[in-house]
């Protein structure tokens, strides 16, 4: 008997201790957690971005924007669950703006930058490169537009992208009949197809492959520029025999966004996942429509917007040229229905992208950006109380784009106010399209004072403009 209750406590020692040891792993484990939850570079809490860049749409194209000529539902859709930006600003043509968006800087801090001649001193902190740092899994689809894909086929890998899905600019069409350089090499099978779907697939399935890592999804859109215009033998037509009209490519554009937004739906990856939908500049003054021969015949394009009949801007510093669209939408993080007046430009992404990583400490005190993570999750505003941009006109092969001249102007303004190089002041709330500049002799006390802080402003941010 009394063995017998010896061997019962012993046991009930035995008991208690596991118990007792248990509840110090429990308890270990849970400590363990929390402190794994509040790491800064922690994958637990980092949302997946997906980044719309559209080619040559302006503000007046959408019609949550007031745009009364084209029917846009996907991306109302989104501007009416979500953020849509007022003021918003680009470069003008699309090279200067992906190079700005890259780098989060703007380009006449590298010079005179050639068509294709990314700089080397900036491949290493692009965007894509940094958030392939700080836990991403990264991928691109559709223009690339950097450089010539066939004499550099892995220089969208040596910026940071694991997976590329990219038509070759000025090698080849990227509508009809694309072709395509998947990861650095040419499809075979793109024949039969239509560029803009296989663009958007590619996109789908990069998030499908990696659903369980935070990744950064960049659909870089071909939509809506004209086909390739500087092959000696004009690019396929469409099955009707001839090029897409602008009507038809915003349809196509606003299609891919719902095929993206209902591939999201399916994974159940909305609410983890911020879209940002831009554009990369205006609308473009004119549209390629047909081909006669070896001749591009090429017509002018005009948007209706709230009653007003608005030509399209791409390539000039107008707002037609560098106000552009954009919305952002994140359920349960960004508040449905809301209008922003604050300032953003493509400087922004950078720092704002690396914000939403946890990874501030990868945010360079050179660049020109201004996070606006704080505003998409209601905690403040934008930072930026100016902008700036550049007429920059960067040589091609066989040409230069747009205009083969490099006029040197430039701008920097604010909501309100907008100041030209060459001494020109707007006052945009009243004079939208630039009818009625204000020059130094007629100033006025208010625009005097202007002049002088926007002139401050930007001698101070660009006295050693060069890297």
């Amino acid at each position: 008997m009394i063995l017998i209750k010896c061997l019962r406590f012993k046991n009930l020692k035995i008991i208690l201790l596991n118990i007792l040891m248990g509840g110090i792993f429990m308890s270990y484990q849970q400590l363990t957690n929390e402190q794994q939850t509040d790491l800064p570079n922690s994958n637990k809490d980092k949302p997946n971005i997906l980044f719309i860049l559209a080619d040559d749409v302006g503000q007046e194209v959408l019609s949550c924007y007031g745009g009364e000529s084209y029917k846009t539902p996907h991306i109302d859709e989104l501007a009416r669950t979500g953020m849509r930006f007022q003021h918003t600003y680009s470069m003008p043509t699309c090279v200067p703006s992906r190079l700005t968006i890259m780098t989060g800087k703007y380009p006449t801090r590298f010079g005179d930058i050639s068509w294709g001649d990314f700089p080397k001193s900036a491949e290493q902190n692009t965007f894509s490169n940094l958030m392939l740092d700080n836990g991403y899994v990264t991928g691109i689809a559709g223009k690339w537009q950097l450089c010539l894909l066939k004499d550099d086929p892995q220089h969208p890998a040596r910026l940071g992208f694991q997976h590329s899905e990219l038509f070759g600019r000025h090698e080849g069409p990227r509508y009809y009949e694309p072709l395509i350089y998947r990861n650095g090499h040419i499809r075979s099978d793109t024949k039969p197809f239509y560029g803009p779907d296989l663009y958007t697939r590619s996109i789908i399935e990069f998030m499908t492959k990696n659903q369980n890592k935070p990744f950064l999804a960049y659909y870089s859109m071909a939509l809506c520029h004209e086909v390739t215009d500087d092959l000696e033998t004009p690019v396929p037509r469409s099955p009707f025999d001839r090029y897409d009209s602008y009507p038809e490519m915003v349809a196509e554009m606003d299609r891919a966004v719902g095929r993206l937004v209902a591939a999201l739906n399916a994974l159940k990856l909305r609410e983890k996942t911020l879209i940002l939908f831009v554009a990369d500049n205006g609308t473009p003054q004119n549209l390629i429509v047909r081909a006669e021969g070896k001749e591009l015949i090429k017509e002018p394009i005009f948007s209706m917007q709230n009653g007003i009949k608005i030509p399209g801007g791409k390539a000039t510093l107008t707002d037609g040229g560098t106000r552009v669209p954009m919305i952002t939408n994140w359920p349960g993080t960004i508040k449905e229905g809301q209008v922003v007046e604050d300032l953003v430009d493509f400087t922004d992404f950078l720092p704002t992208f690396l914000d939403l990583a946890q990874a501030p400490q990868a945010i360079s005190s050179n660049i020109d950006g201004f996070s606006f993570s704080d505003l998409l999750h209601g905690k403040g505003k934008s930072k930026r109380t100016w902008t700036y941009a550049e007429e920059s006109v960067l040589p091609k092969p066989g040409g230069t784009e747009p205009s083969g001249v490099n006029s040197g102007l430039h701008y920097i303004r604010n909501v309100h106010w907008k100041l030209y190089n060459d001494g020109r002041l707007y006052d945009m709330i009243n004079d939208r399209f630039e009818q009625a500049p204000i020059l130094f002799e007629n100033d006025t006390e208010i625009s005097r004072n202007i002049r002088k802080e926007l002139d401050l402003t930007f001698n101070s941010k660009f006295d050693d403009s060069h890297d």
